[in-house]
């Protein structure tokens, strides 16, 4: 059901009797040359179905889809059970809640396969809170998982390993430890942990990472990876406003040489993937280069995450070269949202398309520079972007009318689709070739799955009409029409 919110400006309503599906018509592997096309646009169309077969005859520009070179494995699609997440899906009815999930978990939703969970507060919380806030309480005898752990978060992310197929990889990451081990004595503003690595404090902080992984187990809940810290450099701001922690690269080399990687490894947790980072690709390859200058640190560590705030001033480069110089490490996009910017004029854009553009550019960008998948942020917020206890607020790709029982699926969370649904977990990046250079706003990356089939996702963000020829020599051309400001994904067997 689209509904307008001004020229090219349209959602899906969803609410407890009506949510549309993705329909789920992937080509038989004995259909020689059958294809699947999905396609998104500026004029209304999401994840639209189409069938196609394979011509002896290429239409436009030539791309050869080479299956033999390969790069990246991908670990996944995703985003944010968030306070305010939580809030707003338990604001709606048992049904409407119910569709709101299966339209990102279900097969017949975009099956989203990874999960970012704060571990304690955030700014997308209704107030500041740790785990523990007893001072002193070194050894955390104090430490229990907050209301809005028990109430939020762990019944959605239960309900979804529940009910829905595909796994769930999560990842646990900190805004800010405990004001009391803090040298400002608070959770917000400039400030770090008191002492330095080995100390007492940092090895409080490290347990506090354990605790968190233990109590989330107890709960059902594998917890698959760990990010050190999110957004160090906040945390160096004087006044920074919510919930932060100040690190340099080499305080976190040395946390997690002397204090978290051996904590993990005593309480037989060393398979969590600890990354660091978590924060602007335009910190690489520096922080990197920082960590890894110890030994040490390179075996505990098993990625570095980033964040895309800053992906319009920092090059991809920062990605490739630090790829280049440290290939047994993956790169994870970790955070991601629109309408963060002071210079956005809404928070909130219903409907936008050019959102939804920005999010596709940036993941064909990250996937092409060995970025192993991509994470946004909250999987839901109210109409003004919220709650957030500081007014921060953002857009997300689902945004919840709690007074009409209903949910707007933005642009943003159909092309999130285009890649969770069809791009699935270890699939690896393969070559494609163009014949001539593209013109910059058309945008290519292709995957080879774990069943051997082929993806293919293509952005036209121009206002001409453009046609592709896909080579699969097992088949022959795949000729596509990209419409001005759409984005298509393409499914198919190689024979």
């Amino acid at each position: 059901m689209l509904k307008e919110f001004g020229a090219d400006a349209y959602v899906c309503v969803c609410n407890s009797t009506y949510c549309d599906t993705v329909e789920n018509t992937e080509p038989q592997k004995s259909s020689k040359g059958g294809y699947s096309l999905y396609q998104s646009d500026i004029t209304g169309n999401r994840l639209t179905h189409s069938y196609g077969t394979a011509s002896k005859q290429k239409q436009g520009i030539e791309i050869l889809v080479n299956k033999n070179t390969t790069f990246q494995s991908i670990i996944g699609f995703g985003g944010a059970f968030t306070d305010a997440a939580g809030i707003n899906i338990q604001s709606l009815s048992a049904n409407t809640q119910r569709n709101l999930l299966a339209s990102y978990y279900s097969t017949d939703g975009i099956e989203y396969t990874l999960g970012r969970i704060p571990m304690a507060s955030c700014d997308f919380s209704t107030h500041p809170y740790s785990y523990d806030d007893t001072d002193g309480d070194f050894n955390l005898t104090k430490f229990s998982l907050a209301q809005e752990d028990l109430k939020y978060k762990i019944p959605i992310i239960q309900a979804v390993m529940k009910t829905f197929k595909r796994n769930l990889t999560l990842f646990g990451s900190p805004w800010s430890a405990p004001a009391w081990m803090k040298t400002n004595k608070n959770m917000t503003g400039k400030g770090t942990l008191i002492g330095e690595p080995g100390g007492p404090y940092f090895k409080s902080w490290a347990l506090y990472f354990v605790k968190f992984l233990q109590a989330y187990a107890d709960n059902g809940i594998p917890i698959w990876g760990l990010t050190g810290q999110n957004e160090p450099t906040d945390g160096m701001i004087t006044n920074f406003p919510f919930q932060a922690m100040g690190w340099t690269p080499e305080m976190q080399r040395d946390f997690i040489v002397k204090d978290l990687g051996p904590a993990l490894q005593q309480n037989s947790l060393s398979d969590v993937k600890l990354m660091i980072l978590d924060d602007s690709r335009l910190q690489l390859p520096y922080w990197a280069e920082q960590v890894f200058s110890s030994e040490e640190a390179r075996k505990y560590v098993s990625g570095i995450a980033v964040h895309w705030y800053e992906d319009f001033v920092a090059p991809t480069v920062a990605l490739s070269s630090t790829h280049k110089e440290f290939p047994d490490k993956f790169i994870l996009a970790t955070e991601a949202c629109a309408g963060s910017m002071p210079w956005d004029p809404s928070k909130v854009a219903l409907g936008s398309w050019k959102r939804g553009e920005d999010y596709a550019h940036d993941i064909i960008q990250d996937l092409n520079n060995f970025v192993c998948g991509w994470t946004d942020w909250n999987i839901a917020l109210d109409m003004e972007g919220g709650p957030n206890w500081v007014k921060n607020f953002v857009d997300s790709p689902i945004i919840v009318n709690a007074k009409t029982d209903e949910f707007y699926k933005q642009p943003m969370f159909y092309v999130m689709g285009h890649f969770s649904k069809f791009i699935l977990p270890g699939s690896m990046r393969i070559e494609l070739v163009p014949s001539q250079s593209l013109q910059k706003d058309i945008q290519i990356v292709g995957f080879l799955r774990p069943d051997k089939a082929i993806v293919c996702v293509l952005l036209n963000k121009s206002g001409r009409n453009v046609t592709l020829a896909l080579r699969d020599p097992s088949i022959g051309y795949i000729n596509v029409n990209l419409k001005p400001h759409s984005i298509q994904t393409l499914l198919w067997w190689p024979s």
